[in-house]
């Protein structure tokens, strides 16, 4: 005869090897979901572009962001945290990335949304590289799903610039 301790033991690991297999059959199943989502950004208004005391480059944007992002979710998304990112090239570095909004968006019901807004966070450039800067607009985001890997994608949106004189 088994031990009480032998059985319990036998039953926790059955239990836990069966929920481990359910967890990854579960993760695996996002991969077969269509995900098609789609956004646009304009630039309302450049509210502000100056030069700080110390020499750096600040700009103050009115965005419009509008967004379907609800492909994203299946029966396994927890949340999706989404951000927009100004995106441009210097002469000393081949990617600088400004967050300038962001959003943790909960359940489907949010996903699809449309938004007037300043930059929320600040658009600084160390340094004075911004002038007739021309840069994209990237929207990514990251799908935290309840179980499994987390995902992260973009939607890159070129052709914007800034202009050659401070404001």
């Amino acid at each position: 005869m088994h031990s009480f301790g032998y059985r319990a033991n036998a039953l926790l690991t059955f239990s836990v090897t069966a929920l481990a297999f359910i967890c990854a059959i579960a993760s695996f199943s996002d991969k077969f979901s269509n995900q098609n989502p789609s956004a646009e950004i304009q630039i309302l208004n450049i509210n502000r572009l100056k030069k700080q005391s110390y020499g750096n480059d600040e700009v103050s944007l009115t965005l419009d962001i509008s967004a379907d992002l609800q492909s994203l979710f299946t029966w396994n998304t927890k949340q999706v945290f989404a951000f927009v990112a100004a995106e441009y090239e210097t002469s000393k570095n081949s990617l600088n990335q400004v967050s300038l909004w962001d959003v943790i968006i909960p359940d489907k019901e949010h996903a699809k949304f449309r938004i007037q807004t300043s930059n929320k966070y600040r658009f600084i450039d160390q340094g004075h590289n911004l002038r007739g800067r021309e840069f994209n607009l990237t929207l990514h985001w990251h799908v935290m799903p309840k179980t499994g890997k987390m995902l992260a994608d973009k939607i890159v949106m070129p052709g914007y610039s800034l202009p050659d004189a401070y404001k």
